[in-house]
């Protein structure tokens, strides 16, 4: 298992709250100095969970959002991925779906490769 397979899951299965583990910051030396971007996990469960996904991505974070609670049919899905497709397409940023449970969202200056490491 590579690791971006243990980070965002095998193809056809599903992550749980449970399957991650808190790291306490602290417990790693850091260098002190600010971040300019962070990485956010999200989950999409209705439309108003898109508001805070676009305030991060125009904010400059990078958004992994789970949306296993919706078919890839879904209306409401389609719905949601154009209003993002619009937010990276304002910002100059990326976004792709990863499998039928992720997307993954980008602010301007990060592309996603379509390509996996290792294939």
């Amino acid at each position: 298992m590579g690791l971006m397979s243990s980070i965002l899951g095998e193809s056809g299965s599903s992550r749980k709250t449970d399957d991650y583990v808190e790291l306490n910051a602290d417990d790693f030396e850091t260098s002190g100095a600010d971040v300019d971007r962070q990485v956010r996990i999200a989950q999409i469960s209705d439309t108003q969970d898109v508001v805070e996904i676009k305030d991060a991505v125009y904010d400059g974070d990078i958004v992994i959002a789970d949306i296993i609670r919706h078919s890839t049919q879904d209306r409401t899905m389609e719905h949601i991925s154009d209003e993002l497709k619009q937010v990276t397409n304002e910002v100059g940023g990326d976004i792709v779906q990863k499998d039928d449970d992720q997307l993954i969202i980008t602010p301007s200056g990060v592309g996603i490769s379509r390509d996996r490491l290792g294939r």
